[in-house]
């Protein structure tokens, strides 16, 4: 049976039973709106965003985001050729980390390989894969928290960290995210929502892209970074002003500022704009979604490559083997903060 603390009492008609995990624990699924009609819900199985729903000016509204209907579906997700990360909060390092090595405090550590020779996205048992517990909800916001034991995945460091999603009056979804060490660590946490303005079991190519940058990290065949930069004005990554999505994109792009725009999302079919603004020096855009006609998504879509764009805020893949990137280590007891916000306003 489900169990509601005094915290949560007043939000019972918020949330849902989302299915069990193969352990037997019950995954809850909290539902936040706001006066609008702006809707967001999310599960505490990685910190997951399933559904985000925007009103239209003709009364109607669209689901903006990929997700499953059962929690089986995100579990067995992880299992295909290329996992999707539908929505999940990913850590303890977004991206890839080259050799899974890296030396801190004159150490070598090790991590485990699960992307060939490399970690991506936490190793194989990271923050997307967990059950996280609630700390707070409302009718517009939700904080989850997550205690990551020291060297699980071989990171140094009990890491918690705590997310928060608030909804606001002007249509902005802020996806707040603290954590503290017990030791000297490396910590590159990011959302991994796949948006499709034109609605989640629709393709992505309509839509228009504007970010606000002029370099992308270079990379090696293994998408690794070189350590180098490469100019996007007249490549096919410049996006300095607003142009149709193209079929492969899984980039960097450096911010020209922190705490200011990062990109635009547009779709003309829907008139929805999306502003995504964060305090990160990057945001890795990546089109995909693919389920491999293995697991439907949500109203029997079916996810392909093209069914939904990622915004992943956060700092540079591999920055702890790149002195000239920003850090991305942690001192013990001092806080990590990454913000980022989602505003979707109608054209």
């Amino acid at each position: 049976m489900l169990k509601v603390s005094n915290s949560q009492s007043n939000n019972i008609n918020k949330f849902k039973s989302f299915g069990f995990l193969p352990n037997g624990t019950e995954v809850i699924c909290y539902i936040l709106s706001n006066e609008n009609g702006f809707q967001c819900e999310v599960i505490n199985f990685g910190a997951t965003i399933t559904s985000l729903i925007v009103p239209l000016s003709n009364n109607e509204k669209v689901d903006v985001v990929l997700g499953f209907e059962k929690i089986q579906d995100y579990n067995d997700s992880f299992h295909l050729p290329s996992a999707p990360y539908l929505g999940a909060i990913v850590g303890r390092y977004a991206g890839r980390i080259n050799n899974a090595k890296f030396e801190l405090n004159t150490e070598i550590i090790q991590l485990n390989k699960n992307h060939g020779e490399h970690s991506l996205h936490g190793g194989s048992s990271g923050f997307s894969m967990v059950f996280w517990e609630i700390i707070s909800v409302s009718d517009i916001s939700i904080t989850l928290q997550y205690i990551s034991n020291d060297n699980e995945e071989n990171f140094p460091g009990q890491l918690t960290t705590q997310i928060t999603y608030t909804l606001t009056e002007e249509n902005e979804l802020k996806v707040d995210m603290i954590a503290k060490s017990t030791e000297d660590t490396v910590v590159n946490l990011t959302q991994h929502s796949y948006f499709n303005l034109d609605g989640h079991s629709n393709d992505i190519l309509n839509q228009k892209l504007f970010v606000n940058s002029s370099k992308v990290l270079e990379t090696t065949t293994e998408d690794i970074p070189t350590g180098n930069f490469c100019e996007t004005i007249e490549s096919k990554f410049d996006f300095s002003f607003p142009k149709e999505l193209q079929t492969k994109i899984d980039n960097t792009f450096v911010l020209n500022k922190r705490d200011d725009l990062a990109a635009i999302l547009f779709s003309t079919k829907n008139k929805i704009k999306m502003s995504v603004y964060t305090n990160q020096p990057s945001v890795h855009i990546y089109i995909g979604g693919n389920c491999f006609n293995t697991i439907k998504g949500k109203e029997n879509a079916n996810y392909h490559s093209l069914s939904g764009i990622c915004f992943e805020t956060q700092n540079f893949p591999d920055a702890p083997n790149h002195i000239d990137f920003p850090s991305a280590f942690l001192k013990k007891g001092e806080n990590y903060i990454h913000k980022s916000i989602y505003h979707f306003q109608l054209l």
